[in-house]
């Protein structure tokens, strides 16, 4: 019997830490405008994570600067932390940014530079940033994505992600971040189509100016898809870190949107 449970108890620990925690997050003009305070609880928010994908890193002095803070915040919570900013995205049209990744150096690795995708760089305002890591010989791609508001019809720039399968067939792409545009539109029906899937379904992620009758989440913009024939979801949520906050005034001095994570493993 104490060889059964022995082996068991080995089992359950291969694979718990054989499984990634990937989370995303828009962190509103994350620059100079935030607080050492402020990085310091956005650190012990997010370090029991393994890679973090971030959209709207300020473009202009403040933003890179912003992500090696917090990358430094995260070390000193008793891991090893590593990070990637991309280069300011090339939209004229709107509101040019950055991207992020940042990743614990014990369980993942970063294979090759990260890029912007220019390939629709005409058609998407804010172009992807994607990153390939490796866990236990692994592999996954994060295609990390900010999208044009919704009076600005992103799903206009959403209808050429379906392209990028094909485009990348040897890549486990995962796709990312604030899409401003919720998972039932029709727009992401090509990728279900090819088994990419949701991670989260009917989660509004958008924190509302104030809290009515307890709900305080506007809208259900961001979310994780991932290829359910390379990946096995373990579970997903948000980080409702509002709660935390006496008023959502205070709260959207962090973000105006939550966390959203994924943990799986790959097949």
């Amino acid at each position: 019997m104490k060889i059964y449970c022995t082996t068991f108890l080995l089992f359950f620990y291969a694979l718990l830490f054989s499984q990634t925690k990937l989370l995303s997050w828009n962190i509103e003009n994350i620059g100079r405008s935030k607080s050492a305070a402020e990085i310091e609880y956005m650190a012990q928010m997010i370090h029991p994570y393994d890679v973090i994908a971030i959209q709207e890193v300020v473009a202009g002095y403040g933003g890179a600067q912003a992500i090696a803070r917090l990358a430094a915040a995260l070390n000193r919570h008793g891991s090893n932390w590593d990070y990637t900013i991309s280069d300011p995205t090339s939209s004229s049209a709107y509101k040019t940014e950055r991207y992020a990744f940042i990743w614990k150096t014990a369980n993942i690795k970063k294979i090759g530079a990260a890029w912007l995708e220019k390939t629709y760089h005409l058609v998407i305002d804010r172009e992807p940033f994607l990153c390939t890591f490796e866990k236990e010989d692994k592999q996954f791609t994060v295609v990390n994505f900010h999208a044009v508001t919704k009076s600005q019809q992103p799903e206009k720039e959403i209808k050429y992600f379906k392209f990028l399968p094909e485009q990348y067939p040897d890549l486990n792409l995962v796709f990312a971040g604030d899409f401003n545009c919720p998972q039932s539109h029709t727009v992401f029906n090509p990728l279900k189509k090819m088994g990419y899937l949701p991670s989260l379904v009917k989660q509004k992620t958008s924190l509302k100016r104030g809290c009515k009758q307890q709900k305080c989440l506007a809208s259900e913009l961001d979310n994780i898809y991932y290829n359910s024939s390379r990946l096995q979801k373990i579970k997903a949520g948000i980080i409702p870190f509002y709660t935390a906050f006496t008023s959502l005034k205070e709260a959207r001095k962090i973000s105006d949107h939550v966390p959203v994570w994924l943990e799986f493993d790959m097949r």
